[in-house]
C-alpha cells in the first residue's frame, strides 16, 4: 500500500507511503536520511505526510510516494480528495535528511532529498514554515492533524546529537 486516506488517522506511515487525514488524529513517521513532507492547512483541519526515500523517481510512477519529485504531487492529489476542503492555504513542514554515515561524500542521499523536497515545494508554491533536516541523527515527526502542529524528537545516540536551534523539538 503506498498511500491511505481516512477521516481520522492513528498510525505509523512506511517509507515511500503517503497518509492524508481530516478533522482529527495524527500521523506519524520515523526518518533517517529520507525526508518527511507535512502539508497542512490548520484552518480546515487537514493535513498529509510524505515518507521520501529519494530524490527522483527517474519516470518511474508506481511508487509516487517514494521520490520527492513524485510525491508532493501525489500528496496534494490525495489531499484534494477529501471532502469538503475548499480553497485550501497550504503550508509545508519537513524533516530528516540525516547524514547517517558521516564521513560520506557531502552530497549524502539525505542532502539530495532535503534538496529535492524544498524545490519541488517551491514549484509548487507551498511555503516551509518548519524545517527539522540534516544533522547525523533520525527523527520521529509527529503531525497532530486538528492543529497542524509538527512535534519531532530526534533518535539514536545522544552523544551524537549537537542540534541547531532549528532542529530542535518544534510546535
Amino acid at each position: 500500500m503506498t498511500s491511505k486516506q481516512k477521516q481520522s488517522f492513528h498510525d505509523a506511515i512506511g517509507m515511500g507511503q503517503i497518509a492524508v487525514a481530516a478533522r482529527s488524529g495524527t500521523l506519524r513517521t520515523l526518518v533517517g536520511s529520507c525526508v518527511s513532507v507535512a502539508l497542512c492547512d490548520p484552518n480546515l483541519h487537514v493535513a498529509g505526510l510524505a515518507h521520501v526515500l529519494l530524490p527522483d523517481s527517474h519516470g518511474a510512477t508506481d511508487e509516487p510516494g517514494k521520490f520527492a519529485d513524485t510525491a508532493i504531487t501525489e500528496l496534494l492529489h490525495q489531499l484534494r480528495k477529501l471532502p469538503g476542503k475548499k480553497n485550501p492555504c497550504w503550508v509545508a513542514k519537513i524533516a530528516g535528511g540525516a547524514a547517517m554515515f558521516p564521513g560520506h561524500n557531502e552530497m549524502t542521499v539525505g542532502r539530495q532529498n532535503i534538496t529535492a523536497v524544498e524545490n519541488a515545494l517551491r514549484q509548487n508554491d507551498i511555503p516551509v514554515v518548519m524545517k527539522s533536516c540534516g544533522g547525523e541523527l533520525g527523527r520521529r515527526v509527529t503531525i497532530d492533524v486538528a492543529t497542524g502542529s509538527m512535534d519531532v524528537e530526534f533518535t539514536g545516540d545522544s552523544k551524537r546529537a549537537n542540534p541547531t536551534p532549528e532542529q530542535k523539538q518544534h510546535r
